[in-house]
């Protein structure tokens, strides 16, 4: 979970702390030959709070068992971030397969496709054009008028991991069209989300869930109002008409997280896969 009070600090003025403060482990790291070529060094890393191979390792099986990703598909990454998904799907996809992510961060883009692309030619990072004053200060768009740079029913698999638990409603439907728009006729995706339904509302009220969601907003829950996408809730029934009302079916069941205190749960987040009609 985010902590707001870090979230606070200027983006530029983070960046330069987590380099410093991760250098002397970095340097180690690097001179022991201790990490491997496709995973950033840690003052670099800028994408979720877990152990970075691990949780790619976790989502590469998802992918496989629940969207049935097959090695020759064309898969579409939506957020890459700094390659954490990218990274194990090096394996998977094969010389038929092909892999596009996108990200609003330069750092992390830039880190792909000197490290990925350079050795894997199917594997394309794109920087999104969206402004955002912590991470791109030059973009030219808002999330929510952002055209995904891709064709219509270009894609096998697409999926959005710890993106939508941060973007506003807004943004968050544009992204949901523009997932079903470049999605072949019967594409799968998968999705995490933080969704509100009665199981949740009540762990949260009953202070066992990691993240509050006090702030109640229009048609959303935040852990923080100064700065919503900190992290977003919405509930479980405008998630499934939202699916509906893009032409994503949903395959049930939801496969519900850890998030609120729940203790049968699967990954951390909500987890979702659709399938285009």
């Amino acid at each position: 979970m985010p902590n707001p009070l870090i979230q606070r600090i200027p983006k530029p003025i983070r960046s330069v702390l987590r380099r410093i403060y991760y250098f002397p482990l970095d340097a180690l790291d690097a001179l022991l030959g201790r990490r491997d070529e496709l995973t950033p060094p840690r003052g670099l890393m800028f994408v979720g709070d877990g152990d970075f191979r691990r949780t790619g390792e976790e989502f590469l099986k998802y992918f496989i068992d629940l969207g049935r990703l097959g090695p020759g598909e064309r898969v579409l990454d939506i957020g890459c971030g700094i390659g954490r998904m990218a990274a194990p799907l090096t394996r998977h996809l094969g010389a038929g397969g092909s892999y596009e992510g996108f990200d609003i961060v330069p750092d992390g883009i830039d880190w792909c496709r000197l490290n990925i692309t350079r050795k894997l030619p199917n594997f394309h990072f794109t920087l999104a054009g969206i402004q955002n004053k912590a991470y791109n200060p030059r973009g030219t768009v808002t999330a929510s008028e952002y055209r995904f740079p891709y064709d219509d029913s270009s894609f096998d698999f697409a999926f959005a991991t710890s993106v939508f638990t941060h973007i506003l409603p807004s943004a968050l439907e544009r992204y949901l069209a523009e997932t079903a728009r470049v999605l072949k006729p019967g594409g799968r995706c998968l999705a995490t989300f933080f969704l509100l339904n009665d199981d949740s509302l009540e762990k949260i009220g009953s202070g066992e869930s990691r993240i509050d969601f006090r702030h109640e907003m229009e048609g959303f829950r935040t852990s923080d109002a100064r700065t919503p996408e900190s992290a977003i809730a919405y509930p479980e029934e405008r998630i499934r008409m939202l699916l509906e009302k893009h032409s994503l079916a949903l395959n049930e069941p939801i496969r519900y997280g850890s998030w609120c205190g729940r203790k049968e749960f699967l990954s951390y987040q909500d987890l979702i896969v659709a399938r285009k009609r």
